[in-house]
């Protein structure tokens, strides 16, 4: 949005951030974790004396276990490449040194290479920051709060499926991660494309910038294939994005994210995979729950986001939809967003530009079975615009008849342990 309110508020969320990771990032330094964030220099990271923290600060070019039990540090911006495979047993602690720029930590899968990361509903496998104290067996920080964000980077998986990207390319560069390193490049024409497994993983105080606006999602998605299986993920606390898909054929199942700092979800690229049982818990620096972007190029392929349920804040929207998106949005309840009237569009559903009005008109851009329990005295037509509110309905809290199946989070997730959703 372009508007005095809103753009007080983008100054004062960004304010905060930096705030929060100036302070993890000196309380890193001062137990004992070590790492260089001026941007320009090699990272001097310092393995964890205390709880068994295995350094890891190459390239992984063979396959490699890491170990139930056991946690692994980050201790900069680490690739498996072609040909190899990470396996991560359930349980692992994954960690990242504090770093911004060209220090930013981060796991990336490059096209050709596998994660095997096949956690339990017993045994998670945890992505974190080394300036949390967690250790195998915990779900819950023991020291940090679930909206501090920035403090590493975050778990890219790049494959080679179909993205739509400016130009009609066939690759481009993932963001997040210098052009000089060719471990970036995402996009091709495999859309049964195989980068492994991810189940029962939790993602949590990423978001790192490597540059002006230039932050690394929770978990990127580029031009993953089909062949990938991810289930029953969580993001937390990320700066940037919870999950962002660019592109590919990948289908995502249960899949929550919990204080994102910009977008929740956000899809680009023509993403044509489907999103299936989901929650969204706003937290007071979200922008948009929803950010659901279309096509850069010729190719042109949906998606469908279904069977979600998104939790508002303050600052948060309900959802954007831009750019000639193609898909299909059904069976989603909305709660807990402020009125648009009073707050300058904050808590809106909306429908942006020429080309996304048009695919509406023609229908390949497809709503059905929108609930939302809205502030009192709000009709729906306030709140879902460009004629979306034909396929919405007002219904009371606890009343709705679609959303998620919270019991899929149950157990193994901080969100659902923190009582952040204990009332759907």
């Amino acid at each position: 949005m372009h508007h005095q309110m809103r753009q007080n508020l983008i100054n004062y969320k960004f304010s905060m951030k930096k705030f929060n990771s100036l302070l993890l990032m000196f309380s890193a330094v001062v137990i004992g974790f070590t790492s260089c964030v001026d941007g320009n220099d090699k990272p001097t990271p310092t393995p964890e004396p205390d709880d068994n923290g295995i350094l890891i600060t190459s390239n992984i070019s063979e396959n490699t276990t890491w170990e139930t039990g056991k946690t692994y540090v980050l201790g900069g911006r680490i690739a498996v490449t072609a040909g190899n495979t990470l396996t991560i047993q359930p349980g692992v602690v994954v960690k990242g040194e504090v770093g911004s720029g060209s220090n930013a930590t981060a796991l990336i899968i490059a096209r050709g290479a596998k994660i095997d990361a096949q956690g339990t509903a017993a045994s998670p496998i945890i992505f974190t920051t080394v300036a949390d104290e967690i250790a195998p067996g915990q779900i819950a920080s023991p020291n940090l709060e679930s909206n501090i964000s920035g403090l590493w980077g975050g778990l890219i998986i790049l494959g080679k499926a179909k993205a739509s990207l400016s130009g009609d390319v066939t690759e481009t560069q993932i963001e997040g991660i210098p052009p000089s390193d060719t471990n970036g490049l995402y996009g091709g024409s495999d859309d049964a494309d195989n980068s492994g497994s991810l189940k029962f993983v939790s993602i949590r105080h990423g978001g790192a910038n490597i540059g002006e606006g230039n932050e690394i999602n929770g978990l990127t998605l580029g031009a993953v294939g089909s062949g990938t299986v991810i289930e029953n993920i969580e993001v937390i606390g990320n700066q940037d994005d919870g999950i962002e898909w660019f592109g590919g054929t990948v289908n995502v199942k249960n899949a929550i994210v919990w204080n994102a700092g910009d977008d929740a979800l956000d899809t680009d690229q023509a993403w044509a995979g489907t999103l299936d049982n989901f929650i969204v818990v706003a937290g007071d620096e979200t922008d948009h729950a929803l950010e659901i972007d279309g096509p850069e190029g010729s190719y042109l392929a949906g998606h469908t986001l279904k069977n979600g349920t998104v939790i508002g804040s303050a600052a948060a929207e309900m959802a954007d939809f831009r750019d000639g998106i193609i898909g299909t949005f059904e069976n989603i309840y909305f709660l807990n967003f402020p009125d648009p009237a009073t707050t300058d569009g904050l808590g809106d559903f909306s429908l942006s530009g020429d080309k996304t009005l048009a695919t509406f008109a023609e229908g390949t851009l497809k709503f059905a079975n929108l609930e939302a329990t809205l502030a009192e005295g709000v009709v729906i037509s306030a709140v879902f615009k460009g004629g979306t509110a034909a396929f919405a309905t007002s219904v009371a809290a606890g009343a709705n008849t679609v959303g998620a199946d919270a019991s899929a989070f149950a157990n193994w997730s901080w969100t659902e342990e923190s009582g952040a959703i204990s009332d759907l």
